[in-house]
């Protein structure tokens, strides 16, 4: 693996490495001390050309645990926003001795020239391209359900084990979602059968090609599937022209029909994990109730995704399994 662009470009084999490589940097970090040295001396930059918390500390975070150095870099505040080119600031970077990039960007496609244009001949990681692809997102989901679903439960590891007959759906604004495109990409990959839940205004074009069934109702999705995991999604308001934008008569109609509240989580069976990449509206597509139940997962998710960026650095930068030596 040279970059990790897209879930889909992952084959099984690979995605089972990336996800047995995380329990083990899982397991490092309930440690006293949770710093590695398998990346030491080399450095890291975030490129991040679009707003993010959760995504930039992750990465972080992961870079800092393995030893690594890291550059933050913004588009607010830099050459970017005085009009320099994509190209120039990644010959900037290769010119200051970076030894990977992980790029967020609101133009689809970004990381994918980034790293085939040789600007730049460093491992390069997609952190989110505009609507296509977040694939360390969908990493960390995966890992999330292998945990509760092939590990035992949580602080299971399901080692060596894919997804093979998990049912997932993923609810909501799948139309603006590279969550949603990426899950689908990599649990079909692993095995899983995912059903696409959303009104018909959010549902891309083209959306019948992918590898998932696509209903508009989730109640009977719920009652049909039987899922061991619900994701629900954020609705993406930013990329609406206003408020609702026309793709649904109001929030309280969208969180009416396509919102998991109490009762929903009822009907669910009871050993379904409630999944959200966050940030959540709460109230909209996920009431507290929910998002707050014992069954959630979505603190977990952010926990795990540390892990799953730890992983991902180690095997472009380090490459192998970790042993004991590298711990």
């Amino acid at each position: 693996m040279r970059h990790l662009l897209s879930a889909g470009d992952l084959s099984r084999a690979e995605a089972v490495e990336i996800l047995d490589t995380t329990s083990t940097m899982a397991a490092t970090q309930s440690r006293e001390i949770k710093k590695l040295p398998a990346l030491r001396g080399l450095t890291v930059v975030n490129l991040f050309f679009e707003d993010s918390t959760r995504t930039r500390i992750s990465f972080e975070a992961a870079a800092k645990r393995l030893s690594a150095d890291v550059i933050n870099f913004s588009a607010k505040g830099s050459s970017v926003s005085k009009g320099e080119s994509l190209k120039d600031t990644a010959l900037t970077l290769a010119a200051m001795g970076a030894d990977a990039v992980v790029i967020r960007h609101q133009a689809s496609g970004a990381p994918h020239r980034l790293a085939t244009s040789g600007w730049i001949r460093t491992p390069v990681v997609n952190a989110g391209d505009g609507m296509h692809q977040h694939p360390t997102q969908a990493l960390l989901d995966a890992f999330t359900m292998r945990r509760h679903l092939v590990g035992g439960g949580e602080g299971g590891d399901g080692v060596g084990e894919d997804l093979t007959g998990a049912k997932v759906v993923i609810v909501g604004d799948v139309l603006h979602s590279r969550v949603a495109r990426s899950n689908v990409d990599l649990l079909h990959t692993l095995g899983a059968h995912v059903t696409l839940v959303a009104p018909p205004t959010l549902l891309p074009v083209g959306v019948d090609t992918w590898p998932c069934a696509v209903s508009y109702d989730l109640d009977a999705s719920i009652a049909d599937v039987r899922p061991d995991a619900i994701m629900m999604l954020r609705v993406q308001r930013e990329r609406m022209s206003s408020a609702g934008g026309g793709f649904f008569p109001s929030p309280m109609e969208y969180s009416r029909r396509y919102g998991l509240d109490g009762t929903r989580l009822a009907a669910l069976p009871e050993h379904c994990v409630v999944m959200h990449p966050g940030p959540m509206n709460r109230g909209l597509e996920i009431s507290a109730k929910a998002a707050d139940s014992p069954r959630s997962t979505i603190v977990e998710q952010v926990a795990n995704g540390v892990a799953v960026r730890m992983a991902v650095l180690y095997l472009l930068l380090a490459g192998g399994t970790p042993t004991e030596g590298s711990r």
